[in-house]
């Protein structure tokens, strides 16, 4: 219940900025004079053929400001601190005090006994409010990381009275960058790309998407309003709506069938390779977002991944791809257990034209810092394991004209007993899934999944456990893009998707 009401308060909290501010866009939107403010024509390169200049592209933005984002996240977690106590049921938490800033100053540092949604989903998206905040006010990436790292033991040490926590710090300080990070180009992709959707829709969307990123396009007026410059990337967005028809669950997974749950589904990929004249300069120049929540078990999962430092890479027009270090935040919670992670990986993304089927695919190798458990019974008093995580991704989408799509991932997390508080128990979590999307006219199009996900764990004091759940979904499915995510590189000399 306590869990419940924090992830509601910062929730409410956040989004009730979003709601205040969404009035403001549309003032400005009806404002003639503010037209051109609001959305300024981004500066000509040196090279008008060039969508990525040489250098670093973060230079772009020349109205930044260091102070500004600082007292922001001050200001938040005051603000946040004083929302929680008079709201939260546990206002004895929040009751900070010189003495207690000063003993957690000292340390030591805990792992906390904080429930699961708390620690995993809660603090990285705290983690994701420090980033934006810094991001919006023109700060690099990099720098940018620094702010969230502070931010997140700022609010350790002097936003609870409770000792500060490792774990914490990992998903708020780390895990709340790529989290962070996705959000920001998505909402700046949202401002940047019309598409024939009106400003005040899109200034809205990004608002939604980012709130403290149209806070401080909105406080700062003129200053912050610079688009971040996105470079003309290849993207993709599709929804998925819809339903699970069939469930299956082995023996051991006691938990009630959820046949018959609402889905909700969103994949958004950045940067796609096969652009010719695209490069990746910047740390997340490429990334892939998804979530998906359900009427059963509300949010369900948020797979974020970016290329923090990479290089592009092409033999011919038909093949061109991106390798490099990648930085991920996973939160997985199929209804019988759970799992989230934050890791770095090394891997690559590619894609290639071949017989006029083209393949886009993904393959990752990282390690991590990760929880997982089950939603049945307890192991100690927390009721999931904390350790160093090996994970792997495979991925792969072969899309057949403008007619169909066919898309494969599995990720595993090998949870072991390094880096646990506990040196007692190992936890192997998969997630399988193969969808088949068939477009009907237009962005319209019908989209059948499997997926299965499974958990093997041993504990002295449980055993072996084994647990899993296969389901059978139906969705409409909305794209706006009726290559279906093909990047065409026509200009490249290779015909383009008919």
């Amino acid at each position: 219940m306590i869990a419940s009401m924090k992830v509601a308060a910062l929730t409410v909290f956040v989004w009730s900025i979003s709601l205040l501010l969404l009035a403001v866009p549309v003032a400005r939107a009806q404002d003639p004079a503010s037209v051109t403010q609001a959305e300024p024509i981004a500066p000509q390169e040196p090279n008008a053929n060039a969508t990525n200049p040489p250098g670093n592209a973060e230079s772009d933005r020349t109205k930044r400001s260091y102070v500004i984002p600082a007292l922001e996240i001050v200001g938040f977690n005051f603000a946040l601190n004083r929302f929680d106590r008079r709201f939260l049921s546990d206002p004895e938490t929040f009751a900070v005090s010189r003495a207690t800033i000063r003993r957690n100053f000292r340390g030591p540092w805990v792992v906390d006994n904080d429930p699961f949604s708390v620690n995993q989903f809660l603090h990285p998206y705290h983690g994701s409010v420090y980033h934006t905040f810094a991001r919006s006010a023109g700060v690099s990436f990099w720098k940018s990381t620094i702010y969230t790292f502070l931010g997140s033991a700022l609010w350790e040490i002097a936003g609870e009275t409770e000792p500060p926590s490792i774990n914490d710090q990992v998903a708020s300080g780390i895990g709340g960058i790529f989290f962070g990070e996705s959000l920001f180009r998505i909402a700046s992709l949202t401002l940047e790309e019309s598409n024939g959707v009106p400003r005040f829709w899109r200034a809205a969307g990004a608002t939604v998407v980012s709130p403290m990123t149209s806070f401080n396009r909105i406080v700062f007026g003129n200053r912050f309003d610079e688009i971040f410059p996105g470079h003309e990337p290849a993207f993709f967005t599709r929804w998925n709506l819809g339903s699970t028809v069939a469930e299956r669950r082995v023996q051991g997974t006691s938990r009630r069938e959820r046949r018959n749950e609402g889905l909700l589904e969103l994949a958004f990929t950045y940067g796609l390779p096969g652009k010719p004249d695209y490069k990746y300069r910047r740390p997340f120049d490429y990334f892939n977002f998804e979530f998906s929540a359900s009427t059963s078990n509300r949010l369900e999962n948020i797979f974020a991944r970016g290329v923090l430092a990479g290089k592009g890479y092409g033999a011919t027009a038909a093949y061109r791809g991106v390798w490099g270090l990648y930085g991920s935040y996973d939160y997985m919670k199929p209804d019988v257990f759970r799992v989230s992670s934050t890791a770095l990986s090394l891997g690559t993304t590619a894609q290639s034209r071949f017989s006029g089927i083209t393949f886009q695919g993904t393959a990752l190798a990282g390690v991590g810092y990760a929880a997982g458990g089950t939603l049945e019974g307890t192991v100690s008093d927390r009721d999931y394991h904390y350790g160093l995580t090996l994970q792997p991704l495979l991925a792969a989408r072969f899309i057949f004209g403008k007619i169909a799509s066919l898309d494969v991932t599995g990720r595993g997390y090998r949870i072991t007993r390094a880096l646990s508080t506990a040196n007692r128990g190992w936890e192997n979590v998969g997630r399988a899934d193969a969808s088949l999307t068939v477009r009907l006219f237009g962005p319209h199009a019908l989209t059948v999944k499997y997926l299965a996900t499974r958990r093997f764990a041993r504990y002295p004091d449980l055993g072996l456990r084994n647990q899993r759940r296969d389901t059978v979904s139906v969705f409409y499915t909305f794209m706006r893009d009726r290559r279906l995510g093909a990047v065409d590189v026509g200009s490249s000399g290779l015909p383009p998707v008919r």
